[in-house]
């Protein structure tokens, strides 16, 4: 039925104001269908005809189509109409409305009470986590300051140690040499009391006799032979090397007086004594007495002891081999 309809509508004409009876060709494939009138009018406006396809056409209607923009119209036509009918036939006759619907899942309360905790507890894992590292951080700085402290601490004992033990090798030399110096003294004051008493057998006369050094002067000569035979470095004051004004204000170290420490000043101090009226102890000079330039002891018998010059260090002497300027009285 179809495939009728579509051949029918291939050769539909209109015509405009014609008669019910009239047609474009002899031999109409069909006559009027239908009229269209308007209100008393009776004569038809529009009239559906069917018409051979070779009809002819009044001047006054639009030109004809050619064959080939009539048949892709026509295929056009009946492919759009053929799948129409091919979708009719294939539906169902009496489709039934969708009734049944889908539901999505949804989350009950156990499930929400799981994830909730699974929440929590990743949450709880993970400030955990931080907790432990922040204290773990805590820890190696602690290491790290007590490591430090103890390498400091470590360094201070070793240098404390040091110290200590550098300052006990110092007095220990320093008590050596005091005692080698007290050994060097006996000798030395032995020889001279032997030497002083074969002058006096002898019939000879000194100004010096050992017994007269007593008290603090015996400890200043002392002190004063004790030291001859060591260097004379300028500025030095000792214990092994000595400039003239160091030895004497050491040598009255000993017996408790504190001189002050250039020659000139020394020379300066106590009272001027003659050189014909010395005793073991006093002060010798050479220039003037405010502003001399070399100083050294008188130990008696006319013998004095001094660091000289670089050239013969610390010597003991006659009063003859350089006659001082002047001398000063300070015990």
């Amino acid at each position: 039925m179809i495939t009728a309809l579509i051949t029918t509508v291939r050769n539909v004409r209109y015509g405009v104001n014609k008669g019910h009876t009239e047609a474009d060709s002899p031999n109409p494939r069909a006559t009027v269908a239908q009229h269209t009138f308007l209100d008393g009018n009776r004569e038809a406006l529009i009239a559906v005809v069917l018409m051979s396809h070779t009809a002819h056409i009044p001047s006054h209607r639009k030109p004809r189509r050619s064959a080939s923009k009539l048949a892709l119209r026509a295929g056009v036509a009946g492919g759009v109409l053929s799948t129409i009918a091919v979708a009719g036939a294939a539906g169902p006759a009496n489709a039934e409305p969708v009734t049944e619907t889908i539901e999505m899942p949804t989350l009950n309360a156990d499930l929400s009470a799981d994830l909730s905790s699974a929440v929590a507890a990743s949450a709880e894992a993970t400030q955990q986590i931080a907790l432990d590292q922040e204290l773990q951080a805590q820890e190696d700085a602690a290491a790290a300051k007590a490591a430090k402290e103890a390498k400091k601490a470590k360094a201070e004992a070793e240098r404390k140690a040091e110290a200590a033990e550098a300052e006990r090798k110092a007095e220990a030399k320093a008590q050596a040499e005091a005692a080698e110096r007290a050994s060097r003294s006996a000798e030395r004051t032995t020889l001279s009391a032997s030497a002083d008493s074969s002058s006096d057998e002898d019939g000879g006369s000194s100004s010096y006799d050992a017994g007269q050094a007593t008290g603090s002067a015996a400890a200043i000569v002392a002190f004063a032979r004790a030291q001859v035979g060591d260097a004379y470095v300028m500025g030095s004051t000792g214990p092994n090397s000595w400039d003239c004004s160091g030895l004497v204000q050491a040598a009255y170290r000993q017996a408790g007086i504190e001189l002050p420490r250039v020659s000139g000043d020394q020379s300066s101090r106590g009272t001027s004594v003659s050189l014909d009226n010395l005793q073991p102890g006093d002060i010798l000079y050479w220039g003037s007495r405010s502003n001399s330039y070399h100083v050294a002891i008188y130990v008696g018998g006319g013998m004095f002891v001094g660091a000289q010059n670089p050239g013969t260090g610390v010597v003991e002497r006659s009063l003859d081999y350089d006659p001082p300027s002047g001398a000063v009285r300070v015990l």
